[in-house]
């Protein structure tokens, strides 16, 4: 628990950096490119850990590879992290910048479960009916699942719709039996 508070605080020391500069998707982008690409290269992650490189070497190194393409300011804010001995919070510092960059952004991603493939046709009615429902931009993240027969499951944060098919059977038949 202690991790997530740590990480939170670095995200949201960024976010507010972000948003005085007006970059704040900018950096959210940044970070989490950062944090995977700790994540999918473990010699990245390997050289950051490790007690035999002096931390400075570590901000020297996160400084040549991002120089020029990245804003200083994150810059900074990455030899920060490192130089607090941090960078193993990377990628929940990045998770906890994407929440509060969709909590400004009025933003909520849904994910979505369909019985079979839809069109993009159907994946935009079903975006619009979530956004309209939920007053919100909705980021859906569709899967298949043949299990629930037909109809929609949709799980926002902890709350799930349960529109499927097997569902509306499940219910038919406790009515029948009970």
């Amino acid at each position: 628990m202690k991790s997530v508070t740590i990480a939170r605080n670095y995200a949201e020391a960024l976010f507010e950096a972000g948003a005085a500069k007006g970059k704040a998707e900018q950096y959210g982008e940044i970070i989490d490119a950062v944090a995977g690409a700790v994540q999918s290269d473990p010699r990245i992650a390997v050289a950051l850990d490790s007690p035999r490189v002096a931390k400075a070497a570590k901000g020297a190194i996160l400084r040549n590879a991002l120089k020029g393409s990245v804003p200083e300011e994150v810059v900074r804010f990455l030899e920060a992290v490192v130089r607090r001995g941090r960078q193993g919070l990377l990628g929940e510092i990045a998770s906890a910048y994407q929440a509060l960059l969709d909590t400004s952004l009025n933003r909520v991603h849904a994910g979505v479960t369909v019985a079979r493939d839809g069109d993009e046709r159907f994946e935009k009615q079903v975006v619009a009916a979530l956004a309209g429902a939920l007053a919100k931009e909705v980021r859906a993240h569709f899967q298949t699942d043949a299990a629930i027969l037909g109809g929609v499951v949709v799980r926002v944060g902890d709350r799930v719709f349960d529109g499927s098919l097997r569902r509306r059977l499940t219910t038919l038949r406790r009515r029948m039996l009970g």
